[in-house]
């Protein structure tokens, strides 16, 4: 049983060994120590793979505008066969080669050839590289809609790691506060001015505080990581973030904002090369009434050889057999008229070994030694009369698609006038709210140290003290939101305008 068991662990080893060599591995990209917000970006413009999906569009939208252009050459076919026929007899219509008088039929080899050409045009051809470049102008702007989807994405994840690393280092200061707070309250315990119980308080502060610290510290491990996924590298990878946002007022003005957006932003883009495109498929969907014209040219040959020439030969034979029978039928004819004919030499008559070889050399052709067929050419012109309101209905419904992505293209450009504005409000309140957050800060911190002197003073309590440390932590936190709630509300103004706002 043992041996068995190590058979079988020795067998699953190589075969995991094995799927492990036949699968692909992926090179992975180091992350740089340093990392600022334009290399992440970078980077993942090289390695984030929905990206890389979206941008192989590209790709095939250029294989389509060289196949319209493609269209305008005439198409080539060849084709090659080789048949092989079994003996016995072949039935012609209601007859046999038998009832023919040809018996005991060979086997036959036959190959054959056959080279096309044709060229046809109508419309829809003409119009097709038209129509491909617009394709390929709305897939190239549905690509950069993509890339500051992506710029959009990396940026909001490199600013929640700054916001969490922010968040861990405020966690870091409470936590050495707290600590400050218990040995403030030790010492005094010492000189015997409070009780043990505001020592005990202040250690359920620091053991508070240090659970905040490990929950800050594993909300940056996982803001990193997913900053790393969006990059499209693997997620165990130390950096250092360098860029950092400026709090600065903004001072745009929505009709600046729109203006720009108007110009740079992508899905607005996308969406005008998307009815371009759609114009373009109206009139070549007008092409179904349109007539189409159509040349072809064909060259093909064959051989046929049997597989015994005794039929051919014994035919042969026959035929001059029959010769000599129909000579010496008239000879004997010329003797019998009343004034003698000179008789025919019969003996002219016969089957010579020439006659063998020719037979020979004519059965020998396949596969190669072809009998051209005669050459053909053939125009064409087609004029589509009535196709039951096939063409009507395509072309109402290029025209129902273009109708429509104008509609949505007047429903981008209004909804984004109102995002704008909602955007910039939000960045105005968002900045604001900043700053007075900044003030409630210094605030909650000259209440704190207020308060530790007056601990040490024998003034307050240490409930009170532990009150003005819990206001400063609030602060904190309330200052870090506000911060980069409006860092968050640049990003996505950022985003609807299509370009950088920051300096």
């Amino acid at each position: 049983m043992t041996s068995t068991r190590s058979a079988s662990g020795r067998f699953a080893v190589l075969i995991c060994a094995a799927v492990a060599f036949a699968m692909p591995i992926t090179a992975q990209e180091t992350v740089p120590a340093t990392l600022s917000l334009d290399e992440a970006v970078e980077i993942a413009r090289r390695n984030n793979p929905s990206f890389l999906q979206s941008r192989n569009d590209l790709d095939l939208a250029e294989w389509d505008v060289r196949q319209a252009y493609a269209a305008f050459l005439p198409t080539a076919s060849a084709s090659s066969g080789v048949t092989w026929q079994g003996p016995g007899e072949q039935r012609l219509g209601s007859l046999t080669l038998g009832d023919l008088g040809f018996t005991d039929q060979p086997s036959y080899y036959f190959s054959s050839y056959n080279l096309g050409l044709s060229y046809s045009l109508d419309w829809a051809t003409l119009k097709g590289p038209a129509r491909a470049k617009a394709q390929r102008s709305a897939t190239s702007a549905q690509i950069r809609a993509a890339e500051a989807n992506l710029v959009a994405r990396v940026t909001n994840a490199y600013v929640e790691a700054l916001r969490q690393q922010a968040a861990l280092t405020a966690a870091r200061q409470q936590f050495e506060s707290n600590r400050l707070n218990l040995r403030l309250a030790e010492a005094q315990l010492e000189v015997g001015q409070v009780t043990p119980l505001d020592v005990g308080l202040a250690e359920i502060q620091v053991g508070r505080a240090q659970v905040a610290l490990l929950q800050a510290e594993n909300a940056l491990r996982t803001a990193r990581m997913r900053l790393l996924q969006e990059m499209g590298v693997s997620v165990d990878q130390e950096f250092e973030l360098v860029t950092t946002f400026q709090l600065s007022e903004p001072t745009w003005e929505v009709d600046e904002l729109v203006e720009l957006a108007l110009r740079h932003n992508p899905t607005l883009e996308a969406q005008r090369r998307s009815k371009e495109a759609a114009d373009v498929g109206v009139s070549a969907a007008k092409s179904g009434y349109l007539p189409s014209l159509s040349i072809s040219t064909g060259w093909s040959g064959f051989t046929r050889e049997a597989s015994s020439v005794d039929f051919q030969i014994q035919r042969a034979q026959a035929q001059v057999a029959a010769q000599v029978q129909q000579c010496l039928q008239t000879n004997d004819l010329y003797a019998r008229l009343a004034d003698p004919l000179p008789p025919m030499d019969c003996s002219r008559y016969v089957f010579t070994d020439e006659q063998r070889r020719r037979i020979l050399e004519e059965n020998d052709q396949f596969p190669f030694r072809f009998e051209r067929s005669p050459p053909s050419v053939s125009f064409g012109i087609s004029i589509p009369i009535f196709q039951g309101l096939t063409r009507q209905r395509n072309v109402e419904a290029a025209k129902i698609q273009r109708d429509d992505l104008a509609l949505q293209l007047r429903e981008q450009e209004l909804a984004l006038v109102a995002d704008i504005s909602v955007g910039l409000a939000n960045v105005r309140t968002a900045y604001r709210s900043a700053v007075l957050e900044a003030r409630n800060r210094d605030l909650a911190e000259q209440q704190l140290r207020l308060a530790r002197e007056r601990y040490q003073l024998g003034a307050i309590s240490f409930v009170e003290l532990a009150d003005a440390q819990t206001a400063l932590r609030q602060a904190e936190r309330d200052h870090l939101t506000a911060v980069f709630a409006y860092h968050d509300a640049v990003t996505n103004l950022e985003t609807l305008v299509g370009t950088s706002l920051r300096n």
